[in-house]
């Protein structure tokens, strides 16, 4: 494994050369300011509206993924985990097409990428809080790639691009990378660690100092964690949402679409 170089950088109207090779060597990459204070607060307030229409309606899942439910702090029911969002705002609908996105797609190449607008589960928005009831205060070490061989595929590569909405320097947990590990070979793609279910600290992980504001990309190959914030309530809340930027035959999803049967295993991995 490569040793990590932490650089933050700009995203302007393309790619350089210089972050293109950070990414091939690491796997991951941050770019500091990609949407303002006030576009921040929209999109907390679009999910925010969101979130109150399915509670209301008891929605449980969308085109077949389900979401994840928790309580916050004082008791009141949450949605930690939301899929498809951009099906439901007209705002996050528009966001996905903004051309800073669609750079990202070089970083796949040779590859052709798409942003996933209506396939895998659309722009997910994790809600992360730490309470005596919260289900998802963080995730265990896993690769993306098992999804691909769940569903019959053979492993493609993709980008998990996440749109950071609150401050979250490492100290309060968060996005934890082996760097470089997105070249490993198959056998430590699959089974270098136990998927979801480790969620141990590595002397080799690295760790992010991540703004409100923020956009991270990481190669969905590389092995990635996120750890729980020590601290408890508002103090602990991490909102993110992903873009997936994808590969291969174009698969996608609808009301009538049956849940994936890597689903069942859900119990196992939350936390």
């Amino acid at each position: 494994m490569v040793k990590f170089e932490y650089k933050t950088f700009t995203l302007g109207n393309k790619l350089t050369e210089e972050q293109k090779e950070y990414f091939r060597k690491y796997g991951v990459i941050q770019f500091k300011n990609f949407i303002t204070t006030d576009t921040v607060k929209t999109f907390i307030s679009e999910l925010q509206k969101i979130e109150k229409q399915w509670l209301a309606e008891g929605v449980d899942k969308i085109n077949g993924i389900p979401l994840k439910f928790g309580k916050e702090e004082n008791g009141d029911k949450m949605i930690q985990r939301m899929c498809f969002t951009n099906k439901y705002s007209a705002v996050l609908a528009e966001f996905l097409k903004d051309p800073r996105l669609q750079l990202l797609v070089e970083l796949l190449a040779p590859y052709d990428g798409r942003i996933s607008e209506d396939e895998k589960d659309g722009l997910v928005f994790n809600h992360y809080v730490n309470t005596p009831n919260s289900k998802f205060s963080q995730m265990g070490w896993h690769t993306d790639s098992p999804r691909d061989l769940f569903l019959g595929q053979k492993i493609l590569p993709m980008l998990n691009v996440g749109i950071h909405l609150d401050d979250c320097p490492s100290s309060n947990g968060g996005l934890r990378i082996l760097p470089g590990t997105q070249n490993q070979n198959v056998l430590k793609l699959l089974f270098g660690k136990k998927q979801f279910i480790d969620h141990s600290a590595d002397p080799r992980e690295a760790a992010f100092e991540i703004n409100a504001g923020d956009l991270t990309v990481h190669d969905g190959r590389l092995w990635h964690r996120v750890e729980v914030s020590p601290n408890y309530g508002e103090a602990s809340r991490r909102r993110v949402m992903y873009v997936p930027i994808i590969t291969g035959k174009y698969m996608p999803k609808s009301a009538a679409s049956k849940t994936p049967f890597y689903h069942r295993f859900a119990k196992i991995v939350q936390k």
